[in-house]
């Protein structure tokens, strides 16, 4: 668990500095609360013994963070009636997965639609706000979300509403992916030099350097909001 730092300014509701701030590695009270008290959360004692139709994972325990989600969704209405989750994972994580949770099953449950709808920094926004570092964590929640919608599309036979997204080259000389430039973008590449030092793309087949700036743009804008 990470330690938080005192800092010299005054404190409010948001004592912890977000991503459009500081650097710094302190948390807002909101953020503290959701991984000192995470909401839904499936303790092991309780797995086996919950209703669900749709079950995603991303990630591995062996390799790092890892998350795992039931969802319940009524097939009519397709309206999720409840959400459980685990991780092996950061209080950003914790956090962020406890906050999507809530946000899932507000005002008698989100449909699906519109839960894949939200974006990361949506469940940022309302948890006040992560660390530079760990907004990468506050993606995990999101990938498992469309992995279980797309385990409940397999079971109702719907089929055609899967989305599967597959690593595309973006620089075919390197093999640097449309993954690669995600992850380099959560990482704090926020400009194409950035992207292009943490990656090298361009630099093997200077072609692709149009399609790695689309690439740059929609991350930030899907993840920070900024184009």
């Amino acid at each position: 668990m990470e330690k938080t730092k005192k800092t010299k300014t005054k404190k409010s509701e948001s004592d912890v500095v977000s991503h459009k701030g500081s650097e710094g590695w302190v948390y807002t009270e909101r953020v503290k609360d959701h991984f000192f008290h995470p909401r839904n959360f499936l303790t092991t004692d309780m797995e086996g013994k919950i209703k669900y139709n749709a079950l995603g994972m991303v990630g591995s325990a062996a390799c790092g963070d890892m998350m795992k989600i039931w969802l319940l969704i009524d097939e009519k209405t397709e309206k999720i009636k409840d959400a459980k989750w685990q991780t092996f994972g950061c209080a950003s994580a914790i956090a962020s997965t406890s906050m999507l949770s809530v946000m899932l099953l507000e005002k008698g449950g989100m449909k699906i639609e519109d839960a894949l709808k939200l974006k990361p920094q949506d469940i940022m926004e309302r948890l006040g706000g992560l660390p530079n570092r760990k907004i990468h964590c506050s993606v995990l929640g999101d990938k498992a979300l469309q992995s279980a919608v797309n385990d409940f599309f397999r079971r109702t036979k719907q089929n055609d509403r899967i989305k599967v997204e597959g690593a595309k080259v973006i620089d075919k000389v390197l093999n640097v992916t449309d993954h690669d430039i995600e992850e380099a973008v959560l990482e704090g590449a926020d400009t194409f030099e950035k992207l292009q030092k943490k990656t090298k793309i361009g630099t093997g087949d200077p072609n692709c350097i149009p399609e790695a700036e689309q690439l740059l743009r929609f991350y930030k804008e899907k993840y920070f909001g900024i184009g």
